[in-house]
């Protein structure tokens, strides 16, 4: 037994106190319970096991990438217990707890400079484009997490969690989007387990690239990447709705106050969708999204100091 058996069987929690009156009820999934805090624990052990059996990632290696934070985190963290080299591309856009996790895990971090700290439409693709030029070594091999399918089997896994822990039907099912590999997943463990449940992407307001065609800047980290993701199946979604950045950074701070859901800004737009999609239900519904990650990486940035 080793540490990449704790990924996964998260805890699935009511909220009690942001719900408004006459809402239906909204769960969240405490994805912040996996071994690094966030949930893209399952995406990384899925893309690198994946890798393994095609034969593509063989003992002696390097796994590179590029990510905002998570993902490298996550990766960085499987590559150490499985014995890989990790190199990763990234950006001073992202947390810095973030980029200090991933070499702590042991990973190779190289920066590509931001236009004042934010998430840009151009920021990723050269990001991406760097991690392509490291990939071409033949010692390389590059988990391409935006275009790699293997990520969705790794979050089918909390749709499949979501139904076990839920007796009833789920009307509404939420989440921002990033790769598209978690809204994915889960949209289909849940028609396969017989859901007739309602998908919604989400994404900033100030980027409402998938609602609107426009793509813009943010600060939201790990989604809204500056394109449509090649993951993103138009069938196994329903809508796109955008959530201001404010009402996310301030529901964040709302679900540590009120609920004691320590978690990150991507995390309270879910929240904060999934609390207005509660709320166009009204009583005897079920809306489910999930905590990505913990907030405990967000501490050296103004997520939880700006209300001071």
């Amino acid at each position: 037994m080793n540490t990449l058996q704790a990924i996964g069987r998260t805890p699935l929690v009511r909220l009690n106190k942001v719900v408004g009156p006459d809402s239906a009820e909204v769960f969240v999934k405490l994805e912040y319970y996996n071994p690094t805090g966030s949930y893209k624990d399952r995406m990384a052990l899925a893309m690198i096991e994946e890798a393994e059996r095609s034969g593509a990632l063989r003992p002696g290696m390097t796994v590179v990438e590029c990510t905002g934070g998570s993902t490298g985190t996550s990766l960085a963290f499987v590559c150490a217990v499985k014995g890989y080299q990790f190199q990763v591309v990234s950006s001073d856009a992202f947390a810095k707890e973030k980029l200090q996790t991933m070499q702590a895990f042991g990973a190779d971090l190289i920066l590509i400079p931001s236009q004042g700290g934010k998430i840009t439409p151009d920021l990723i693709p050269s990001m991406r484009e760097r991690a392509r030029e490291l990939a071409q070594r033949p010692d390389a091999y590059f988990t391409d997490q935006i275009n790699n399918a293997a990520s969705k089997k790794g979050y089918k896994r909390i749709g499949k969690e979501i139904v076990e822990q839920l007796d009833r039907p789920i009307n509404v099912f939420c989440g921002g989007v990033g790769t598209a590999g978690m809204l994915m997943g889960v949209s289909m463990a849940l028609r396969e387990a017989g859901q007739a449940t309602r998908i919604v992407a989400l994404e900033p307001a100030s980027a409402p690239l998938l609602s609107t065609g426009q793509p813009g800047s943010h600060r939201v980290e790990g989604i809204a990447i500056g394109i449509v993701p090649p993951l993103l199946d138009k069938n196994l979604y329903d809508e796109a709705r955008t959530v201001d950045e404010a009402d996310a950074r301030q529901m964040s701070r709302r679900l540590a106050r009120e609920e004691g859901i320590f978690a990150g800004i991507s995390s309270g737009l879910n929240v904060a969708a999934a609390v207005q999609l509660a709320q166009e239900l009204g009583p005897g519904h079920t809306v489910v999204t999930v905590a990505c990650d913990s907030g405990m990486k967000y501490l050296a940035g103004d997520l939880y100091d700006d209300h001071l």
